[in-house]
Order: C-alpha cells, then sequence, then structure tokens
C-alpha cells in the first residue's frame, strides 16, 4: 500500500504552470534570461531589473 501525505507524492505540476499561477494570484514574476521566447530587448530589460532589484550576477556569467 502507498500511501502520501497530502501534498506529496503523485505527479509535479510543469514549471511553466507554477509560473502562471504565481503571476495570476500572487503578482509573482519568475523570468529566465535565455528563455527563447522574448526579444533581445525583452532580456535586456529583465537583465537590467534583475541587477538593479538584486546585485550583478557572479562573474562568468552573462
Amino acid at each position: 500500500m502507498k500511501w502520501f501525505p497530502r501534498g506529496y507524492g503523485g505527479e509535479r505540476r510543469c514549471p511553466d504552470d507554477v509560473k502562471r499561477e504565481g503571476w495570476r494570484e500572487q503578482g509573482l514574476l519568475a523570468v529566465s534570461m535565455e528563455d527563447p521566447r522574448l526579444t533581445w530587448s525583452e532580456r535586456e530589460l529583465v537583465r537590467q531589473l534583475g541587477n538593479r532589484l538584486y546585485g550583478k550576477r557572479q562573474s562568468g556569467r552573462v
């Protein structure tokens, strides 16, 4: 018999579903700079926002 406490086990949600739900319900936005759906200018905006809010990324990364 397999029994898992509520919230454990079962199938995981797709990461995009989690991001979508976070945006719609809580106004949170998780964006990857490497997301191919973004244009260059959108990726640059994400980079600038990240730098302003959290500081520059570690060296060795763009």
